[in-house]
């Protein structure tokens, strides 16, 4: 399931962000956004990935955030995401199998159960939760969407190499190899959590077999 994943479409409100809307004095709306996540959006798209932003509200902090972290694929204001989302996958080029979709309420139901991986965030409700392949930890906008790359990333053998380039520059112990690790391939593997062999759920929030049933 995870090996073919390569396209991350993301609500915003309650996933990108932990779901408050704020307003200056001058009606501005404003929404805070979690650094970690942007760090994880930006290995996902240096991993070859594509990502995408599904909201059902429009909003300009979105698109400055988008742009910052280089989403093109963008689409605000879908009351009916089902849609929009179809529309994400032909400009994309990707399949709804090839495609993680995280969200957290009840309008995100069609499309988690259309995604060939579906995530929720722990908030959302009971019925979202049960469609989920995955349930994460973290909070939204607090790292959710930064954990579920990391689950991605890390089962497809990408993980290592997002961080080789900060790795390589600490200092390697004795007996050790680059970045700390003793040379040993299955060491390292069952070490960096990436041995697919191994039973899933030995990560935050997975369920057997994935799909988490009432």
């Amino acid at each position: 399931m995870l090996d073919r994943i390569r396209l991350l479409v993301l609500d915003v409100d309650g996933v990108l962000s932990d779901g408050r809307i704020l307003y200056d004095s001058a009606g501005a709306e404003a929404k805070a956004f979690h650094a970690a996540d942007g760090q994880g959006l930006k290995y996902w798209l240096r991993a070859g990935h594509q990502a995408a932003i599904l909201s059902g509200r429009e909003s300009e902090a979105v698109v400055r955030r988008a742009d910052e972290l280089g989403i093109a694929l963008v689409r605000m204001g879908a009351k009916d995401k089902l849609p929009a989302f179809e529309e994400l996958l032909q400009q994309a080029g990707a399949t709804a199998e090839e495609t993680c979709y995280v969200g957290d309420d009840l309008v995100d139901l069609p499309v988690l159960a259309r995604a060939g991986f579906a995530v929720a965030v722990p908030a959302a409700p009971d019925e979202v939760r049960r469609i989920a392949h995955y349930v994460t930890r973290a909070p939204g906008g607090a790292g959710a969407v930064r954990e579920t790359i990391e689950l991605v990333l890390r089962y497809q053998d990408r993980w290592a190499d997002m961080t080789r380039r900060y790795g390589e520059r600490l200092p390697a112990p004795e007996g050790s190899g680059p970045r700390g690790v003793r040379c040993n391939k299955d060491a390292t593997r069952m070490q960096q959590g990436c041995n697919k062999d191994a039973t899933r759920t030995d990560l935050p929030g997975a369920r057997r077999p994935w799909r988490l049933r009432p």
